[in-house]
């Protein structure tokens, strides 16, 4: 491959184009809002903000100030950094921290000089800004996914250390499609390799180069412009200090892999022991997803789409009743927080009984009724029950469970005791949380994935949570939902 692929950007300088198509969004999205919300508040006369001193500022002048220091602030947050734009978790963390500092250190400023500014214009402004640069970042991100689904815009990768743990980042990259590497070369400094060597992954062999080729070899022979170190000490005491100065003075960027999955960023932070880095890991945040703003949460959310959807819970129930014999709810024992047992709710989309059919059914499909079994075009779903199941309908009424306590938003689905039976020390700490209506795995494949996938998303999500990874998860859901994506 050449340093131009078919998009016309080098293999790992889409980035920077990417990030000026960004730069554009903010500013629009910025100014928009800062001069739209004056618009609003004031029309387009020329009324003026007072500070004690006598001076006047128009409320025209105070937006493009605002506006100004808003860029700034996404600037110093490095919220367009090339290692985390594309919609990451990560990236829209940063923009709603910057956002966040940045008005609170102008209401400090303002209070302490006394500036007289309408409160009315600054909350207009503050929420009409932020939502209009996260979803300038969230349509960009749809925009790149359809590039990389095309080929494009990824960053070739060359990585150095062992065959084996080289083996595994490229496995663990291929298998998370948003990422923006693809692994094109592994370079074994310190032992020879044969002309014809190669790691093989699904779809791909990728070259395995020895010392007896150079640095500068393996990384045209990768055409990377991006290196990930797995294993140091295949450098020696030295070798990552004088690697950096050669990436360096070949514009390629180099990242450190500390062998740690599976832990967010906000975990993860670097520190120094005795003029040494170190990588320091924080613990885990179950406690977090535990703790009374996200139940507040949850209870404030489930009571107010109740609300809104009323009519849509009457409708269901009446069409669920009128249209087969049986009760309007379904309720099925499941495992909740701590192992406790509750009833969990949904409208019935199955005959009566349907539960009895399982097991004959699964065999007749050659299926055996393990965790996650489904069966393939279920016939004992109503002709309702196959509309409430592929718009997912069926499961709104585990609202109520989340009102009762039971349940939250966002969460691990909440499973079947002989599926928790079958839950080793990892999986156990699925059960430190309440279990969710959607959760993790839901949005990263729903009932597609195989059970071991699943149970890493959900304990993934159970160490790493956030009040704004909730927030990412819940759109998700309503955009898979609307394409039934793996819905059954």
């Amino acid at each position: 491959m050449t340093r131009d692929d078919a998009s016309g950007v080098g293999p790992a300088r889409w980035h920077r184009r990417y990030a000026h198509s960004l730069f554009i969004t903010d500013v629009i999205a910025v100014f928009g809002a800062s001069l739209g919300a004056a618009a609003i508040r004031f029309g387009f006369d020329s009324s003026n903000v007072m500070t004690n001193g006598g001076l006047s500022v128009s409320y025209w002048t105070l937006a493009v100030m605002l506006g100004v220091g808003w860029l700034a602030a996404l600037q110093v947050y490095r919220t367009r950094d090339t290692h985390i734009i594309g919609g990451s978790i990560e990236e829209l963390r940063r923009i709603v921290r910057a956002s966040v500092t940045f008005f609170g250190l102008f209401a400090i400023v303002a209070l302490l000089i006394k500036f007289d500014s309408s409160r009315l214009y600054l909350a207009i402004t503050f929420p009409l800004g932020l939502g209009l640069i996260l979803l300038g970042r969230l349509l960009w991100a749809r925009h790149l996914r359809d590039l990389r689904a095309k080929g494009a815009n990824f960053s070739n990768t060359l990585i150095i250390g062992g065959v084996r743990s080289a083996d595994e980042i490229a496995t663990w990259i291929r298998k998370h499609e948003r990422t923006s590497y693809r692994v094109t070369g592994v370079w074994v400094p310190d032992r020879e390799t044969e002309a014809d060597e190669w790691l093989t992954q699904p779809g791909q062999s990728i070259p395995v180069l020895g010392k007896n080729r150079s640095l500068d070899h393996a990384l045209a022979v990768a055409d990377a412009e991006v290196v990930i170190v797995t294993d140091t000490e295949h450098l020696g005491t030295s070798g990552l200090k004088e690697l950096t100065w050669q990436l360096a003075a070949a514009d390629v960027d180099l990242l450190v892999a500390p062998n740690v999955i599976d832990v967010s960023g906000s975990r993860l932070q670097l520190t120094s022991v005795a003029s040494m880095p170190f990588l320091h890991v924080g613990r885990p945040t179950y406690n977090e997803a535990s703790a009374w703003p996200k139940s507040l949460f949850d209870v404030v959310g489930a009571i107010t789409i109740i609300t809104l959807i009323l009519p849509l819970l009457l409708a269901t129930a009446l069409a669920v009743k009128l249209t087969s014999s049986g009760p309007v709810f379904y309720a099925q024992e499941r495992i909740g927080r701590n192992g406790r047992p509750f009833k969990m709710l949904k409208f019935r989309s199955m005959r009566t009984g349907s539960d009895a059919m399982l097991a004959e059914l699964l065999e007749k499909q050659g299926k055996s009724q393990g965790p996650l079994a489904k069966v393939d075009d279920d016939p004992r779903i109503t002709k309702v029950g196959h509309v409430l199941r592929r718009l997912s309908i069926d499961e709104l009424p585990q609202l109520f469970n989340v009102v009762i306590g039971h349940m939250s938003l966002v969460g691990p689905r909440p499973q079947r005791q002989f599926e928790v039976d079958l839950y080793d020390d990892v999986a156990e700490r699925r059960l430190r949380v309440r279990p969710g209506m959607t959760g993790l795995w839901q949005v990263s494949g729903r009932s597609d994935l195989a059970w071991e996938d699943a149970i890493r998303l959900d304990t993934m999500y159970v160490e790493n949570w956030s009040m704004l990874g909730d927030l990412v998860i819940l759109w998700r859901t309503v955009r898979a939902v609307l394409k039934s994506d793996g819905a059954y």
